[in-house]
């Protein structure tokens, strides 16, 4: 059951309720043990950090900023700060001096918390420029402080300052003052459009977001949820506070790529992801059957048939499947999908949230078709999250992006754009009155940038408006699409589609090194380095075949007709990437302006 509190006292009304009970499964920095935490542990911890926070003068709804990686420690910050009324906001870990030295001076940030030595490093070399920087507050105790660092300050100290509950008597004052207009938090948007923003949430928008996505998200106290996702990232930050309001139990895992082990290891049975997480485990499946014997293969593909009829054909469309083949497909599950699964340490697995680019309707397939309760949705930043998603128990689309949840309003523009209005819809950007009223319709609608459609209750994605290229020949292509249609391929790590007032559609490829190199071995193809395997002709025409077949349904004006191979990948270190790995065109393109020239040059 759903916990309705104000989530400045969530963890201490959930502590009355699940006392001793798991709440929190987390490794501390650096360790390879796996540690829990009870409620009643979390709720004393919280107290402690919000009258410390009392201790060093921070005043209700002042902005602290958290630039980690997820730890235990930023969950305690973060209700810590909610418990005093405080403004939370987060900062990717991969973020680089220049975004958090923006956000501190954007925000007025006094105390900054920050996680590993990276982090402590380049918000150190920051902290000279910031006029309102006071602390630096370190979640590892393993970082080494520089000598000539005065103001930085270790967790524990920190905690020190909280430890006998010294301010409670106000703390649980402010929670009596605390209500639904305070903002909870400010994120700033990645900035793919131009410069980053920050999208003011207040506890009235998770009120309305966490009671809406309870309705058709089925999480209970009997999940085992692992955060993949940064907290700096809107869908996991909603998804983790959803999970904690129906006591269901957090493992926090803090370095992203190792989440394939820390899944066998910790056996969840729900994750929200990014798309990308299951193109890679479709990738790599496939590639292992590729690897099987004939017998196995004809098993498996066999077995993912069955599935596919199983789970879409009847069960997605709310048709009962025929006894014969609920037959087979619960004997196939339990043996030939339950190994997959398995191998991806999801044999308990409930459901995985699943947004934040578009899903290749393929992978789709596959995820449900193996036995995966993959639920897709849609949304923002500014709708705290959720617009749109599957609701388990009804009919879905492969290709939607499901539903609108409770109480929001879906308008289409007359250009295709989505329209939004309802209580998770942001009141608005930090500090930019310009923006703000640019944001919105006359009507109070929000102008979300995307193009999709209405049909018969789902939405569908088409693009991102300002992403749509126009060839020279005057049609529009949609990029996304395209590049979310490819990255099934194996062999593809990385792609851009390119198009922009030019004659035809062409892409930079990043392929994946480790296979790619395989294939070139096998081959017998000579190569010193990553330079010459991509300018290999063979490599080449292997892929642009692949890219071919994948890409016959598309319309003629659509389809790649040249790719270039690079070397390297494209990275938020170059600029080319957002902290949530969206690519940021403009940047793209003009630092490969050379490479996407020489391919028009024919």
């Amino acid at each position: 059951m759903q916990n309705k509190s104000h989530l400045s006292v969530l963890i201490h009304e959930q502590a009355k309720h699940y006392g001793n009970r798991a709440a929190l499964t987390f490794r501390m920095f650096g360790s390879l043990e796996w540690k829990t935490v009870s409620w009643k542990q979390f709720s004393l911890r919280v107290k402690q950090v919000s009258n410390a926070m009392l201790n060093l003068g921070i005043r209700p709804q002042e902005n602290i900023a958290v630039f980690s990686q997820n730890c235990i420690q930023y969950l305690y910050t973060d209700f810590g700060a909610y418990g005093i009324r405080a403004v939370s906001i987060p900062i990717y870990a991969t973020s680089s001096e220049q975004q958090i030295q923006y956000v501190v001076k954007d925000a007025g940030v006094r105390f900054l918390f920050v996680g590993e030595q990276e982090q402590y490093d380049k918000a150190h070399r920051i902290f000279a420029l910031c006029p309102t920087l006071e602390r630096i507050i370190i979640f590892d105790h393993s970082v080494r402080i520089s000598t000539h660092d005065p103001n930085a300050l270790y967790y524990e100290d920190f905690i020190a300052l909280g430890e006998n509950l010294p301010r409670q008597t106000q703390v649980e004052a402010l929670w009596k003052e605390a209500n639904e207009d305070d903002l909870c938090n400010i994120i700033y948007t990645s900035g793919t459009t131009g410069e980053s923003k920050g999208v003011m949430l207040t506890y009235r928008q998770y009120h309305a977001a966490m009671d809406a996505n309870g309705r058709c998200v089925p999480v209970t106290e009997r999940d085992r949820v692992i955060n993949f996702l940064p907290f700096a990232h809107i869908f996991e930050r909603g998804w983790a506070y959803l999970c904690l309001t129906v006591g269901a139990q957090l493992i926090i895992n803090t370095y992203p790529h190792e989440i394939q082990q820390s899944m066998r290891e910790t056996h969840p049975t729900c994750m929200s992801s990014v798309p990308r997480f299951w193109e890679k485990v479709y990738q790599a499946v496939q590639d292992k059957i590729d690897h099987s014997s004939p017998l196995q293969q004809k098993l498996f593909r066999h077995a993912l048939q069955v599935g596919r009829k199983h789970n879409i054909e009847y069960l997605s469309r709310g048709k009962r499947p025929p006894i014969a083949l609920q037959i087979e497909y619960k004997m196939l599950n339990r043996t030939v999908m339950s190994l997959v699964r398995k191998q991806i340490g999801l044999e308990n697995a409930n459901f995985f949230p699943t947004a934040g680019a578009a899903v290749s309707p393929e992978v789709e397939e596959f995820i449900h078709s193996i036995g995966l309760d993959m639920i897709v949705g849609y949304g923002l930043t500014e709708s705290l999250a959720t617009v749109s998603c599957d609701h388990r128990g009804e009919v879905y689309t492969i290709g939607s992006v499901g539903r609108p949840i409770h109480s929001i309003q879906v308008r289409i523009a007359d250009d295709g754009e989505i329209l939004l209005k309802g209580p998770t819809i942001t009141c608005g950007y930090y500090k930019r009155d310009a923006a703000n009223a640019a944001a919105f319709t006359d009507d109070g609608f929000f102008h979300t940038g995307d193009a999709g459609y209405l049909k018969d209750g789902e939405l569908y994605l088409t693009d991102r408006i300002k992403d749509l290229y126009k060839t020279s020949n005057g049609k529009y292509i949609a990029p996304q699409m395209i590049e979310a249609m490819l990255l099934v391929d194996k062999y593809i790590d990385q792609i851009a589609v390119i198009a922009d007032q030019r004659k035809f559609v062409s892409a930079l490829v990043v392929p994946e090194f480790r296979l790619i190199e395989e294939w070139a071995r096998d081959r017998s193809l000579r190569f010193a380095n990553r330079e010459e395997l991509c300018a290999n002709q063979q490599v080449h025409d292997m892929l642009m075949e692949r890219i071919n077949t994948l890409q016959q349904s598309l319309a003629h004006y659509e389809q790649i007709k040249r790719i270039t191979l690079i070397p390297h990948h494209f990275s938020m270190e170059n600029g080319e990437l957002t902290n949530t790995l969206k690519l940021k065109r403009p940047v793209v393109n003009k630092n490969y302006q050379a490479e996407i020239d020489a391919m028009y040059e024919v």
